[in-house]
């Protein structure tokens, strides 16, 4: 009996741990370009570089690449108001996605690392969880 609960243990304990592995980057950027097509696309374009004056670019966006907690924040509570992106102003509305912080930290490494813009960072879902509404005031 002892030898079955063993086994038993051991089993449960091997499957929670690939069920719960975390993605690789490269998963997460795969994952991130369908959720890109389901949400953003239709504003920021399939090249990333959006409407001037209307849709910022994602595209070699110094507010993008500087600002990634910002960036988090708008996909995850909505952004209105002025924003500066490549010394272009915006003021609009990008209203809340209704993304998971998973999707959210998918989306964010696709978006990070398409058209030629390069990062180092890995968002994790536990990034997006932390960041909170208040970082947009």
């Amino acid at each position: 009996m002892k030898i079955l609960s063993l086994c038993y243990f051991i089993l449960v304990g091997a499957l929670s741990f690939h069920l719960f592995q975390e993605k690789t980057k490269a998963q997460s950027i795969k994952s991130g370009a369908e959720i890109y097509q389901d949400f953003c696309v239709q504003c920021h374009m399939t090249n990333g570089k959006g409407v001037s004056g209307v849709f910022p670019p994602l595209q070699a966006s110094d507010y993008l690449l500087n600002n990634i907690d910002l960036s988090i924040a708008g996909i995850k509570y909505g952004l209105k108001g002025k924003i500066v992106v490549n010394d272009e102003e915006y003021e609009g509305v990008m209203n809340k996605q209704g993304l998971d912080d998973e999707e959210i930290a998918d989306v964010m490494n696709y978006i990070l690392n398409q058209w030629g813009n390069s990062s180092e960072a890995f968002i994790t879902p536990m990034h997006v969880e932390r960041v909170q509404k208040s970082i947009l005031q």
